[in-house]
């Protein structure tokens, strides 16, 4: 009996409401599939130890596994208005006024921690970065344990409710910085299924989004399963603000956006493999298969 595919994703609302149908068997894959449900550091470090064959991953991880996965060109979360957001227990002074201070981020390996890492290299200011789950920042921001935390996934919609205030939007920096949308994650594949899986898979977790869409309450189960403590209207918010066109073909711009997303995470590194997928059923010069 084949062994199932091993495919990792995050339990938040955007990652849910596009592979709902994938992952249910209501879009059809050759074979059984094994869904892994973890925090997006977690995921990350599953793929850099080559542990699932498809798998969502930070766009900040993705300069570490290109030598064993290739990117889908669907199923990733990217846009404009999208990315995460530094906040204080008060705003004042701003970005420069973190300088020697600890400030907390959703794991190393996140965009959200790049794109922070890039903030304060441009502002000549050096902190103490304080690794954690995502869903722990803002507590440690309220009680004091660190001065800022870089917060992602709900946090966006939440973080004043909790009483804090909103230092600097990452996002929003880097669209000004690069005039390109924020890559936030994507879904990579291990370059030795193939070019033939790998368009096969990309097409079936559009029609997963593409179902999803066609009958959101289809979904609203699997979804709000998985969402934890969120409430609907953040939910819906969520699903709303993250999964956009790009989700379904990162498109030229898309494809732009992590390439320099790449080069600034590590300016001096080659790029001999292909990172994307192409869009016809072309073999890459790059891998197995």
């Amino acid at each position: 009996m084949p062994e199932a595919l091993k495919m990792g994703f995050s339990p938040c609302p955007n990652d849910t409401f596009i592979f709902h149908a994938l992952a249910t068997g209501a879009v059809p894959w050759p074979g059984a599939i094994a869904v892994t449900l973890a925090d997006v550091e977690e995921l990350n470090a599953m793929a850099t130890a080559g542990r699932l064959d498809v798998v969502k991953v930070s766009a900040a991880a993705v300069a570490g596994i290109l030598d064993e996965y290739v990117l889908l060109r669907a199923g990733g979360a990217m846009g404009h208005g999208v990315g995460p957001v530094l906040v204080g227990r008060e705003a004042s002074g701003g970005l420069a006024a973190l300088n020697g201070a600890r400030v907390a981020i959703p794991g190393r390996m996140t965009t959200a921690a790049l794109l922070f890492g890039l903030c304060c290299r441009e502002a000549g200011i050096s902190v103490e970065v304080v690794p954690m789950v995502f869903d722990e920042v803002m507590e440690a921001v309220v009680a004091g344990r660190v001065a800022a935390g870089v917060v992602i996934h709900e946090g966006r919609f939440t973080y004043a409710a909790k009483g804090l205030a909103r230092i600097l939007d990452l996002g929003a920096w880097w669209e000004a910085h690069s005039g390109l949308p924020i890559p936030l994650g994507a879904i990579a594949m291990r370059r030795s299924m193939g070019q033939e899986a790998a368009q096969a898979m990309n097409e079936a977790i559009r029609r997963s989004l593409l179902a999803a869409r066609a009958n959101p309450q289809g979904a609203w189960d699997y979804v709000k399963a998985h969402a934890q403590e969120m409430d609907d209207t953040v939910i819906l918010r969520h699903i709303e603000t993250f999964v956009t066109d790009y989700s379904l073909d990162v498109g030229e711009a898309g494809e732009r956006a992590m390439t320099r997303l790449l080069a600034e995470a590590q300016p001096d590194a080659g790029r001999d493999c292909p990172v994307f997928i192409t869009r016809r059923r072309e073999p890459a010069a790059c891998g197995p298969g």
